[in-house]
């Protein structure tokens, strides 16, 4: 348990720098943009585009965001020795449902392609969000990797106060 929490909270921050720092930026004949994901949310919010720009902004950071507070609200109290707190089950259970839907693992890997194919004509700066976003899915993969769900649905119910 500690050690699938420590990860959650570990890809908390992570996900907190990809968001907050930027992403990269682009050079191209004597101009300079720099992009973060905020950015790149935002680049579908008008008119007609705008849907498009929310189900970005849920799949790629708010899901994904739901997702690991659903497992630390479950985990973090047992992992520290405490019962499970009220609705642990019904978090672990949001955490399970989220966990197709939250995609931040394709997001990076759209990225890693675009940039291959814009690297030749423009000069890529890859900035510290980028790095922040690729450890996130690896800690995220690593975290999905160790957690054994049946225990863990095991621990919650034998765990839990009982009436």
């Amino acid at each position: 348990m500690t050690k699938i929490v420590m990860l959650a909270l570990t890809a908390t921050v992570l996900m907190v720098a990809a968001i907050s720092f930027p992403f990269l930026t682009l050079e191209a004949r004597g101009l300079t943009q720099k992009n973060s994901v905020i950015d790149a949310i935002l680049a579908f919010s008008s008119g007609l585009m705008l849907p498009l720009s929310l189900v970005i902004a849920g799949l790629i950071v708010v899901l994904p965001l739901m997702r690991l507070a659903a497992i630390l609200y479950a985990l973090a109290p047992m992992a520290i020795g405490w019962a499970p707190a009220a609705g642990a089950l019904q978090a672990f259970r949001l955490a399970e449902a989220l966990k197709p839907w939250a995609m931040a693992e394709i997001f990076i890997v759209g990225v890693a392609v675009a940039l291959v194919k814009v690297a030749g004509l423009a000069i890529l700066t890859i900035g510290p969000a980028f790095w922040a976003f690729s450890a996130l899915v690896l800690i995220t993969v690593l975290n999905d990797n160790f957690m054994c769900r049946l225990t863990i649905w095991r621990t919650l119910e034998s765990r839990r106060p009982h009436l």
